[in-house]
C-alpha cells in the first residue's frame, strides 16, 4: 500500500528465482498477492516510481512466509468434535487475527494523515512568512 506521495500509486513486480515474472501491476495504490512458492531460492520484488520521478513515495508491504501453525496440537488428525474450550480458543484466535489486521490498517491511516498534516503545516508556515513580509513591505 502506498502511504504517501503523488497520486498514491506505484508499479510493482515479483520474480521467482528463475527470473520468471509471477506478478506485475502498474499504478496501483494497494493490492494483495497470495502465492504459494514452487521453486526454492531468492524471490525478487521491486517497487518502481519511474512514471512520477518528482514525488517521493512511502510504501508499506507485508509478506508472510509459511503456513500458520495449528492452534491446537493434532487438530488436523482429529476425528471427534471440538470441546467448548477448544472452540472458544479458536474463536479468540480468529478475533485476535482480525484485531491485528485492524491495527495495521489504522497505523497506515495514521501515517497517511500525519504526512498530510505535516505537509499542511509547512504550507501554512510558508504562507504566514509570506504574509508577514507583505505586511512589512506595505507598512514601510
Amino acid at each position: 500500500q502506498v502511504i504517501t506521495g503523488g497520486h498514491y500509486d506505484v508499479d510493482c513486480y515479483v520474480e521467482d528465482p528463475n527470473g520468471r515474472m509471477i506478478y506485475k501491476e502498474t499504478k496501483k495504490q494497494y493490492d494483495s498477492f497470495p502465492h504459494r512458492t514452487e521453486v526454492k531460492g531468492v524471490y525478487t520484488f521491486c517497487f518502481s516510481n519511474e512514471f512520477s520521478t518528482f514525488s517521493h513515495k512511502t510504501v508499506y508491504f507485508d509478506f508472510q512466509v509459511g503456513d500458520e501453525p495449528p492452534i491446537l496440537p493434532d487438530m488436523s488428525n482429529r476425528v471427534t468434535a471440538l470441546t467448548q474450550m477448544e472452540s472458544a480458543c479458536i474463536t479468540i484466535h480468529e478475533a485476535l487475527n482480525t484485531v491485528i489486521d485492524s491495527q495495521t490498517h489504522y497505523r497506515l491511516r495514521e501515517a497517511q494523515d500525519r504526512s498530510r498534516a505535516e505537509d499542511l503545516n509547512g504550507r501554512v508556515s510558508y504562507w504566514s512568512v509570506g504574509e508577514t513580509l507583505i505586511l512589512f513591505v506595505v507598512s514601510i
